[in-house]
């Protein structure tokens, strides 16, 4: 395996570089504003935004959020990983475990609990399988629509905005550190 680093967004030209490298990489970003929103947001510390480089070439990125939009994690006050992508060159590389390595170890030192949302539908099955053996469970609370919970009976679409929420207890982080 090649070495993988990774660096904070903090800086106009990172947010340039990922506009462009996502335009390049995925056909449904469309270029626009979306990385220097979350520029802004990094430096008033309501997110982090991980970038991800595999020999020195930006593999992806993925970002933290203080507030999650999901009511539930944000009542609970439990930071939501979000948006991970991995560029496909760069998957099955660990690029997105060292990511979740690096998040992980940022929330522990403040919070007992880590959260996720994911897909589900089957271009989510690796992240499914990722998040699950790494001992994230889903959080009781069931399906949700635009983050609205799924009733019973009710008819939704299933797109990316249907999505299951996972949690991690992180005790056993906080008590290696």
């Amino acid at each position: 395996m090649g070495a993988i680093t990774i660096k904070r967004l903090t800086v106009m030209e990172e947010a340039d570089l990922l506009d462009h490298k996502f335009s390049e990489q995925f056909r449904w970003y469309r270029q626009g504003e979306y990385f220097r929103k979350c520029l802004d947001e990094n430096l008033a510390a309501s997110r982090i935004t991980l970038l991800t480089y595999y020999e020195k070439e930006l593999a992806g990125c993925c970002h933290l959020l203080f507030q999650s939009d999901y009511s539930f994690f944000r009542d609970q006050k439990i930071p939501e990983i979000n948006d991970l992508n991995v560029f496909p060159e760069f998957r099955r590389k660990r690029v997105a475990s060292t990511i979740f390595d690096e998040l992980e170890a940022i929330v522990s030192a403040s919070s007992r609990y880590i959260g996720v949302g994911v897909g589900l539908y089957k271009d989510y099955g690796n992240a499914q399988k990722m998040y699950t053996s790494r001992g994230y469970v889903m959080d009781g609370n069931g399906m949700t629509y635009k983050n609205v919970q799924v009733e019973p009976g009710r008819s939704v679409m299933v797109d990316d905005e249907l999505i299951i929420y996972l949690i991690k207890d992180l005790s056993s982080i906080r008590s290696e550190t």
